[in-house]
């Protein structure tokens, strides 16, 4: 279990607990898309799923909305994806990376998504405020390296499976059980996948025209062997 802080928009500071962090993969809505992620992860040597979409657990104590994750050596990169938080306030939704160490990937996709921090923004909104206008929000991430940001990826949310279908296909139910967050997949990159000194997420509402951001350095550690 951990405890995090957050402000939700309209509402002001909440804390809750999370004690289940899921991380949903290979959510695509359009297959060729899957399919397009799917080949550029191959590419850099992880296996195909087994099944799309899945569904993997990591400890809830990996989520953190500082400025800044360590992580060891320079194979490890971040993917911007919407995150669902089922809590006593309903449910809520903010913008996170899914960072991952790739060389782990290559040979094992669950330890891989334990090995580094999953940094989120520290305010949130209420789903019930974008549900009837979700299709129309958008995602976007920026990489930087040597202090020159480049856009990472850019769509909209639509390439992801709705939120609804997710929480039903991972639960059975139409509702992510109190105290659970989901990462709910991401977009293509643009251009190379890899290391970055630091990204930022964003996704944005043109309809209530505002925007959930975040930004993380990446620190790297030794890697001594």
């Amino acid at each position: 279990m951990t405890t995090l802080n957050f402000q939700l928009t309209g509402h002001g500071a909440v804390t809750f607990n999370i004690d289940n962090l899921i991380i949903a993969g290979w959510t695509g809505r359009d297959m060729a898309m899957v399919e397009h992620h799917i080949a550029e992860l191959e590419a850099i040597g992880v296996a195909r799923p087994k099944s799309v979409p899945t569904f993997y657990r990591v400890s809830a104590a990996l989520l953190s909305s500082d400025g800044a994750i360590e992580v060891p050596g320079a194979d490890s990169s971040g993917e911007a994806e919407f995150v669902l938080f089922s809590t006593e306030f309903g449910l809520l939704v903010g913008i996170g990376s899914d960072h991952t160490d790739r060389k782990v990937e290559s040979y094992g996709v669950t330890v891989s998504k334990q090995m580094c921090g999953k940094p989120v923004s520290d305010t949130l909104w209420r789903y019930s405020d974008v549900a009837s206008h979700w299709d129309q929000l958008q995602m976007r991430s920026w990489r930087e390296r040597d202090g020159v940001p480049a856009l990472y990826q850019e769509g909209p949310v639509t390439r992801m499976l709705a939120p609804e279908d997710l929480i039903l296909r991972y639960t059975g139910q139409a509702s992510l059980p109190v105290g659970s967050a989901m990462f709910c997949g991401t977009q293509p990159i643009i251009g190379e996948m890899g290391h970055g000194d630091a990204f930022e997420l964003e996704l944005y509402d043109p309809v209530l025209q505002r925007r959930l951001q975040h930004r993380y350095a990446v620190q790297t550690l030794p890697v001594e062997g």
